[in-house]
């Protein structure tokens, strides 16, 4: 086996999130709804960003927040992901690798700018957000450095990468390269929406054993088996013979395997303030356990640290380093 280098590498929609305080008459002149999000065209993206005057820019997406929680406990992320060759793609990689993560995808040229979720911040607090897909829709197999794929123990993509067919080419390429590996492959559902769409093929990956470890909420899993008792979707997810890392909000988490299930409590949250990004967090702390080859108790308890830590703040990274959060309670990372 090709030395482990990366604890996991993450692949996903590289959004960066871009804020900026507005008054309610901003929102009343763009014609916006206020507390909405809407996806947009690259026209509307480029003359929305040049009217929101100040800014705050954070490296965004799913995966990219996974893949920073990990770099928090001190683990060794990789990320793929596509951004432009262009003012707010140099703040993306510069953001991602000043996090921790391996960030080497080759840039987008003479195409799509890099994706952005807009989000103005009314006095209220309330969020509109417009988000424009961009450059990340043209992530394909040939970004896929089937090096770092080979030097990681796990490699995990988002659900919402599924929807551009070249994308989906590059996480089958990037599985089999990784399996050839004796390297794990795993899944997170993103939305119920997303699993709505593309259900029969989620589940093949699965029966199929493309994906060694799935992650889903409640909702996505009951969305994924086409039932409303959760009762009846762990059955299912466990006949696939999948590790299943299932969160619960405040209930906690569960992992579920062939044999056996597995509870974890939630950890207490004095005032949860932002509930963005908590799942992206508990996965980090799954798979920075899973590659550090703890027990699975062990890594859903971990997971569900980090969720409880980026909750209590506003936003989906987190604002200080997990590892002295998780060593405060009694992990050693």
């Amino acid at each position: 086996m090709t030395e482990t280098r990366f604890d996991t590498l993450c692949i996903g929609n590289a959004i960066c999130d871009v804020f900026a305080h507005v008054e309610e008459d901003f929102l009343l002149q763009e014609g916006l709804i206020k507390g909405s999000m809407r996806l947009i065209d690259t026209e509307e993206a480029v003359r929305l960003f040049d009217k929101m005057g100040q800014t705050v820019r954070i490296s965004g997406g799913s995966a990219g927040n996974t893949a920073a929680g990990i770099a928090s406990l001190g683990g060794r992320p990789a990320y793929f992901g596509k951004v432009a060759e262009d003012e707010l793609g140099d703040s993306y990689s510069h953001d991602m690798n000043g996090t921790g993560v391996y960030f080497n995808t080759p840039r987008l040229r003479d195409g799509k700018p890099t994706a952005r979720s807009m989000i103005l911040i009314t006095p209220d607090g309330e969020r509109t957000m417009n988000t424009y897909l961009g450059a990340c829709t043209e992530f394909s197999p040939s970004d896929v450095d089937e090096t770092v794929v080979a030097a990681s123990a796990v490699t995990y993509m988002e659900g919402y990468l599924w929807d551009p067919e070249e994308a989906k080419k590059a996480f089958l390429k990037a599985a089999e390269v990784a399996h050839a590996h004796g390297r794990q492959v795993a899944l997170t559902l993103s939305d119920s929406f997303c699993v709505d769409r593309y259900r029969g093929e989620f589940q093949s990956l699965l029966t199929d054993g493309v994906v060694d470890l799935l992650f889903a909420n409640e909702h996505e899993l009951k969305a994924l088996y086409e039932t409303s008792d959760l009762g009846t979707a762990i059955s299912a997810a466990q006949e696939t013979g999948a590790l299943t890392a299932l969160t619960l909000g405040a209930e906690g988490a569960m992992v579920l395997t062939k044999d056996e299930t597995l509870k974890v409590s939630a950890r207490p949250v004095d005032n949860v303030v932002d509930l963005t990004g908590a799942g992206d967090l508990f996965a980090a702390g799954f798979l920075f356990g899973l590659a550090r080859e703890y027990k699975l108790s062990d890594a859903a308890e971990l997971g569900c640290i980090c969720a409880a830590s980026v909750i209590s703040h506003v936003g989906a990274r987190p604002e200080w380093p997990l590892k002295t959060t998780a060593a405060q309670s009694g992990f050693e990372v």
